[in-house]
């Protein structure tokens, strides 16, 4: 075996011996026998540091000891090599198209016995190996093929014989194909898809292509099937209706079948029905799902069959956290599953061609899916250093050595996915910026299937010595883009708002204005998405605005085993002494590595819920049904609770009226409360048993507030408390009580009730949170303040009986750091009467020079860690935060202490309630209860923010000795300005002046 050509440093050489690229598709025998050899399972394996190490001078390719490999698999998952995480930086130097010579490769060996059969053809499938391979069939060259994510098929009947044959395949982790492969995930090589050899007959139908055609109405639909066919064979085909009926046949025919069907049934995403065809040519038959739809623009708007729709999408990687690239159909269908019990209807093949059966899934299961290229060459960015350079961007797109390997991975992107229903538009690739070889990948793909939207996000940032074509793209694709108007550090782009109220647009859109859509938002990475709603408002206020798909769906990430005390471990990038690596960015996903949901998977199900509850005067409401194609009545069920200060008060089910697909239709319901905190929540169920969730399942819900009271803190008790004073303390006292308030913070060090001491230590000032993902933008601003580290300074205080005889502490107070002047002042009282209850009420001033805004400003209590069960009224049972609360209900709520935590892999702020009315803790015999007339936020929790800082697995956190209690004023949102735009002014706590009043009451059984 030979190498004499390095194909793989040679960009105009990227397949030398394979097929034409084609339809997917499985042949089976006339009696419906596959026509499949598996080759999948344990094959010979040899790793090399080097490619120098497996060919010598003369390109022999080196025959070592061999030992046992899974196909398919990842070498890394296996063994060997190692993991890379990298997001936007090449993982080579960037000197197209040469590629390190210490390229790490695999020598996969496979022996099979054959019997060929009289006439019989044979071709080789690889459905995906990374990066490229060179292929030899019983030591004779085959030839190469590159491109990761895409079939390579080579016809290896001339090289087969009866008996044992040998299949041989040396595959790079590196070729000149990796400088378009520069996706963000974790970097992995190998033969990670399915290999198998389909005998055929001696001709045979090679590829075909299904369109449909329809009348104005769409009551009449016509089908052709576009025939190649391989040899003198003649194909007939049978079209079957989606119950089974068999509905005519076409042909025989070398070229075209058609067919034409009244009535048609349609496909969508909430009914995918399809039609199933069966070709034939006598020696074979090929069987084709077919899902009749159309997508089109009218009017700036995309409507599928005539009715405008809306993307409730994701962002998926093929990722497991053992098998890496290697993706099983129960693995993908998993994910899907998960996603339709949470309300999702579309996916982005980000940034790749999933598994060839992927999309054959999604058009049986129901899901809208952006068909994505194989292309992302963001390192061009990085290519002269590490700072990201638009002006470099583009480079690849204007390249001509990349033109034809640019339009090659649009064409076999479009040619084996190009019968799947789900597939309503094709995408070009990600993050490349825009040139000419995108331009012509885009002609193509036009030409030969324009009966698809065409999307492309990276056409925003061109080398401006040539002016740029867009006229092929169908949709205005952006990236986390600011709902209101936001400055861009890379480019010019304009908020939602802007768009859709005549801002201006590049001029090469040449007055164009096409639908909208987010093909990357709401960034979920850890304790996110926090702006999922606001997102949504102006996804239902903008019929031009086809929605969004959340990067991403999955945390990437290596299990490695677990701890001793059974935590899973895992790893992301940096955790396997790469360079470069992106540290934890990979993990950003809305549900962890095994597939358990994020919080904010919970929060985007019910943002996207299919039904819209809203009050519209007295006891009546208004529904709207958010389905695309289905009544309301035909698919979910109507229940109700009336809560009164978190007490169900009156509960039952309500007739679901009819309520036709972006209809409305009104409800009334009876004996509705008046004052206190008052709400009717609203509950969606779906009405049938079906393939994703059973009758019963939660669609979402509505929870609308009747009435929010104010209620004033109890007046203290009377009866005389002794005050004491020394140079450190003030202590307080009463028959069941000692508390001691420090002279230096203005907060209590001790409460001592009933002769059990509540503290462990010291209150302390609280304006710093553990930096979410989401605050990395602002997190060293917030340490350069000294947030993390903040000092107080009494100015004045005094300490005197009330009439009614209660103690009341009066100071004035400075919150500061080391270095830094005070950042806050306050006025705070503090009122402790006869009974031990305290108030508290505290006027705050912010110093604006120090800009920004605050994390959080409260106050931490440590309070003994027998602690352990805690209970709240207000946002639960999921963590809430302002701009995260829709899983939620404001309602009463109790939990142990440990299980308030949320364990995000990469530790930060977690588990905090917002719009709380009071929170305890308790021992089982002592309480103590926290109340305000405002709303607050609360944290119970084991685990300190100085420990959730400073850890970067949740596997290496240690719980502390103590629980410790957050209360505060207000808790800054949550955003997703990890990679989306800054926090909504609205969700910052930013007041110059503000204040805050509650009550601290301890109690025992």
């Amino acid at each position: 075996m030979n190498i004499t050509t390095r194909y793989h440093e040679d960009p105009y050489a990227l397949h030398i011996g394979t097929e034409p690229s084609r339809a997917y598709y499985l042949p089976q025998t006339p009696d419906r026998k596959p026509s499949v050899i598996d080759l999948d399972g344990e094959w010979d394996f040899h790793y090399f540091d080097s490619f120098l190490d497996s060919v010598d001078l003369e390109g022999n390719v080196a025959e070592p000891d061999m030992c046992q490999i899974q196909v398919p698999s990842c070498w890394q998952c296996m063994g060997w090599g190692r993991h890379m995480y990298t997001n936007v930086r090449f993982p080579i130097p960037c000197d197209p198209p040469y590629v390190p010579e210490e390229n790490p490769c695999g020598l996969y060996r496979r022996h099979f016995e054959l019997k060929k059969g009289e006439g019989s053809r044979y071709f080789l499938n690889f459905e995906g190996v990374d990066s490229c391979f060179y292929l030899w069939v019983n030591g004779q060259f085959q030839g190469y093929s590159q491109v990761s994510h895409s079939t390579s098929e080579f016809e290896i009947t001339a090289n087969l014989k009866d008996g044992m044959n040998e299949i041989t395949a040396l595959v790079l982790q590196w070729c000149d194909g990796t400088y378009l492969e520069d996706q963000d995930k974790l970097r992995m090589s190998g033969i990670f898809r399915d290999v198998y050899i389909l005998e055929r007959p001696a001709a045979f139908l090679k590829d075909f292509f299904v369109k449909e055609c329809f009348n104005g109405d769409f009551s009449q639909a016509d089908v052709t099937v576009e025939l190649t066919v391989d040899g003198p064979a003649q194909v007939t085909g049978t079209l079957f209706a989606p119950d089974g009926t068999e509905l005519s046949k076409s042909g025989p025919a070398a070229d075209k079948l058609s067919f034409h069907i009244d009535s048609p049934v349609l496909w969508n995403a909430e009914n995918p029905a399809q039609y199933t065809l069966v070709l034939s040519t006598g020696s074979e038959v090929i069987e084709q799902k077919v899902g009749l739809r159309k997508i089109e623009i009218k009017d700036d708007v995309v409507y599928l069959n005539g009715v405008a729709i809306k993307f409730r999408g994701v962002n998926r990687h093929d990722s497991d956290p053992v098998t890496g690239y290697t993706i099983s159909r129960e693995q993908a269908l998993r994910d899907m599953l998960i996603m339709k019990q949470h309300n999702v209807n579309a996916i982005r093949t980000s940034h790749y061609p999933n598994a060839p059966w992927f999309n054959q899934l999604a058009s049986e299961l129901g899901f809208y899916v952006i068909g994505e290229a194989d292309l992302e060459s963001h390192g061009f960015a990085t290519r002269y250093s590490s700072n990201h350079d638009m002006n470099t961007y583009p480079d690849a797109m204007d390249d001509p050595q990349f033109k034809e390997a640019i339009v090659d991975r649009s064409q076999r992107n479009v040619h084996r996915d190009k019968n799947d229903a789900a597939v309503v538009i094709w995408s070009l690739g990600n993050e490349s910026g825009w040139g000419e070889n995108g331009e012509a990948a885009g002609r193509w793909v036009k030409e030969y299937d324009p009966s698809r939207l065409l999307h492309y996000e990276g056409n925003m940032t061109y080398h401006k010595e040539r002016k740029p074509d867009f006229s092929m793209i169908d949709l205005y694709s952006q990236m986390y883009s600011p709902t209101v108007n936001e400055t861009n550090k890379w480019y010019k782009r304009l908020s939602i708002e802007e768009y859709f109220n005549g801002g201006e647009l590049d001029e090469n859109w040449e007055g164009r204005r096409p639908p909208y859509v987010l093909c990357e938002y709401i960034h979920a990475m850890g304790n996110g998405p926090g702006d999922a709603e606001d997102y949504q408002q102006l996804i239902m206020k903008y019929d031009g605005f086809v929605g969004g798909f959340v990067w991403e769906w999955c945390d990437h990430a290596v299990y490695g085993g677990q701890t001793p005390d059974n935590r899973p471990i895992y790893r992301y990038g940096g955790d396997h002494d790469e360079f470069p690596h992106d540290g934890n960015f990979c993990m950003d996903g809305l549900v962890y590595p095994d597939r358990t949901p994020h919080t904010g998977l919970i929060e985007f199900k019910n943002v996207i819920r299919p039904i819209r509850a809203e009050k519209t005067g007295g006891n009546t409401f208004v529904l709207h049904n958010y389905r695309d194609f289905t009544n309301a009545r035909d698919f979910a069920e109507l229940s109700y609770e009336v809560m009164k200060d978190g007490e169900i008060t009156a509960s039952g089910k309500l007739d679901m009226p009819s309520i036709e697909p972006h209809g409305e239709a009104e409800i009334t319901v009876d004996g509705l409360p008046a004052g206190g905190d008052s709400t009717v929540t609203f509950i969606y169920t779906a009405k049938h048993d079906g393939p994703f969730f059973a009758a019963g399942h939660q669609l979402g819900f509505d929870e609308i507030v009747l009435s929010q009271e104010k209620v004033s803190l109890p007046a203290p008790a009377d009866g005389k408390v002794e005050i004491s004073e020394t140079n450190r303390v003030i202590a307080v006292s009463g028959p069941s009580f000692r508390y001691e308030l420090c002279r230096q913070t203005g907060l209590w060090s001790q409460l001592c009730y009933e002769n059990k001491a509540l503290f462990t230590r010291p209150m302390d000032w609280n304006l710093f949170r553990a930096p979410l993902d989401n605050d990395q933008f602002l997190s060293d601003k917030w340490k350069e303040a000294g947030l993390d580290r903040t000092t107080a300074r009494v100015y004045s205080i005094k300490a005197e009986n009330a009439p009614g005889g209660a103690a009341v502490i009066t100071l004035e107070v400075g919150i500061a750091a080391l270095i830094v002047s005070p950042f806050v002042k306050a006025t705070v009282t503090w009122t402790v009467d006869v009974s031990g209850h305290i108030n508290c009420s505290m006027d705050c001033q912010r110093d604006l020079k120090f800009g920004g805004f605050l994390p959080r400003f409260g106050m931490r209590m440590f309070m003994p860690k027998a602690f352990d069960k805690a209970g709240y009224f207000g946002y639960g049972p999921f963590e809430s935060y302002s701009d995260k609360h829709r899983a939620s209900r404001l309602g009463v709520y109790s939990s142990s202490v440990k299980d308030m935590t949320e364990h995000y892999l990469k530790p930060q702020e977690n588990g905090s309630h917002f719009g709380c009315r009071w929170a305890s803790v308790t021992d089982g015999c002592f309480d103590l209860t926290a109340a305000s007339p405002d709303t607050f936020s609360v944290n119970i929790s084991n685990y300190t923010q100085e420990e959730l800082t400073n850890a970067k697995h949740d596997y290496e956190l240690t719980p502390a000795d103590e629980t410790i209690v957050c209360l505060d004023y207000k808790m800054s949102g949550v955003g997703s300005n990890s990679c989306g735009p800054f926090l909504l002014e609205k969700y910052q706590l930013k007041e110059e002046k503000f204040s805050f009043q509650f009550g601290l009451t301890p109690s025992c059984k």
